[in-house]
Formats: structure tokens, sequence, C-alpha cells
């Protein structure tokens, strides 16, 4: 049988497949309601993933029951599907968590709704002194830098959007890991390691301690040359309704602009933003 050739096979018109029509109507004929569609058994199982709110929630059967407002016997057929199919995580003690193909989500939506949050203070912030205003936040044990307003200034410091920070040597990541459990700095500072970036860069661990003791009491992080040279910043913490730590605003300036009645300035300013900003999430 002989085949066709490329051009005779270009003209041959190629069959349409039909689509299938759903009408969406309900039992008396009328146009049916998206809640007429519901699934019970999908609702239930997003109410149990909203419980959680925070990655290192843990929350027992009784816990996840009174949140729910599930019957324990049925909610334990979804906590097992869930686990099955690695949206949950049971703890040793028969508790549950978020799994971290979940938890990452979470983690991303949350930065965005901080950047969103903070983009005018960072405006004002930046209006105001005409110094480089950034915003960075805490993804697991890694501090990122999420947003970035430049001065327009011909001599100025800058940062990089989406660069890691030191969390021993940068006003960020010191505010940031400061406020975090003795277990979250260890495992950041681990991760980072305490590497020296300049001369002035503090890598002895007990006196890096003993700075975020500091900072948790007066309530900011400074940088004078920490991890640049030539630039001083100054760190805020941000807090949420659970006054956990996991975001950060700072304002960066070369030190030829940084007299001490600036710097006072600046200090005072992120400190009011910190203090009158609760983060969402």
């Amino acid at each position: 049988m002989r085949g066709r050739s490329t051009a005779e096979a270009d003209t041959v018109p190629l069959k349409r497949r039909r689509k299938a029509k759903i009408r969406l109507t309900g039992a008396d004929g009328a146009p049916a309601r998206v809640q007429d569609y519901h699934s019970k058994a999908i609702d239930r199982a997003l109410t149990v993933l909203e419980c959680f709110p925070a990655s290192e929630t843990t929350l027992s059967l009784s816990d996840l029951a009174a949140l729910s407002g599930f019957p324990e016997s049925s909610l334990f057929r979804v906590l097992a599907t869930l686990e099955a199919r690695d949206y949950l995580l049971r703890n040793p003690d028969g508790s549950y968590r978020l799994a971290p193909r979940v938890t990452h989500g979470l983690i991303y939506q949350r930065a965005e709704d901080a950047r969103q949050q903070m983009f005018p203070v960072l405006e004002a912030l930046n209006h105001r002194f005409n110094e480089t205003t950034s915003l960075a936040f805490l993804f697991g044990e890694r501090i990122q830098v999420i947003e970035v307003i430049e001065a327009v200034q011909d001599v100025r410091a800058t940062n990089v959007l989406g660069k890691t920070l030191p969390p021993h040597c940068s006003s960020m990541g010191k505010a940031i890991a400061a406020f975090q459990p003795k277990a979250g700095i260890d495992r950041i500072l681990q991760v980072y390691g305490l590497i020296r970036l300049t001369d002035r860069t503090k890598v002895e661990r007990a006196g890096i301690l003993g700075e975020f003791e500091e900072i948790r009491e007066r309530g900011f992080a400074r940088e004078h040359e920490e991890s640049a040279l030539g630039i001083g910043c100054f760190g805020v913490p941000l807090f949420d309704a659970r006054r956990q730590v996991v975001s950060a605003v700072s304002i960066i300036c070369p030190l030829i602009r940084l007299s001490a009645d600036r710097e006072q300035e600046i200090v005072d300013a992120l400190l009011d933003v910190s203090r009158h900003t609760t983060i969402a999430g």
C-alpha cells in the first residue's frame, strides 16, 4: 500500500473533535449554581489544611476536631488521606503538621503578601530619606531580599533583589535571626556559615549571640561595614499576630552621609514602623 506524500498529507483535512457540551442545570432545569457542585470531601480536606496557621504548627486529632468542627470519626479518615498523599506529616506523638509540599507554597504566598503590604511603607521611607530601602523574608533557614527601592543619588548604597543575607553581619539578617527560637538561630547560622566578609565581620559565635540579645532589647539591628565597606545599614523586625518574626525592613546608605543625628532619625523612623506594623498571615 502506497503511503501519501507529505504534500498529499498536508491537503487532507483534519477531523475536528467535537467538544462535549456540559449543561450546568439543576434538577428543575434551571441554570445550576456553583454551590450545587460543591464537594464536601474536598471542602473538609481544605478546611483541615487551613487549621494550620504556620509551617511549624502541630495539632492533635482533638485539636483539629475543635478547630474544624468535624467529628473525630470522620476527621480521622480525612487526616489519613492527607497523610497518605503527603499533604500532612504525622509526628511521633500522633500530632500532625503540614508537609513540605504545602509549607513551601504557604511560605512564598506569605512572603508575597508581606511584600505587597510593606511596599507603601518602603516607598515612604525611601522618599523621606532618599536612601535605599529593602524588605527581607525568612524562607526556612534562608533570609532573602524580596523588595528593594533604591535611592536617587549619584552615590548610593544598593541592595540586590533575591540576595540571601548573612544572618550574622547584615542588619535585616540580624533583625530576623535574633528573634527566632534558639533552635532556629542555630539552624540559620549553621546553614549560612559564619563567614568573614570584611575586617569588621563578627565570626565568633558567642559575640554574635550576645549581639542578638542586644537587638532583642533595643528593637533594631545595625551594620557598619560588616558585609561591605563604606556602608551603614539599619534593620528592624516585623512581627505577625503571633509575635513571630519572619520579615524585616531596612535603610542602607553610604557612611559619608551618616551623621549621628541622621542615624538617630533613621533608627527612630524604623522603630516606629516595627512598633506599628503587624505582618499579615
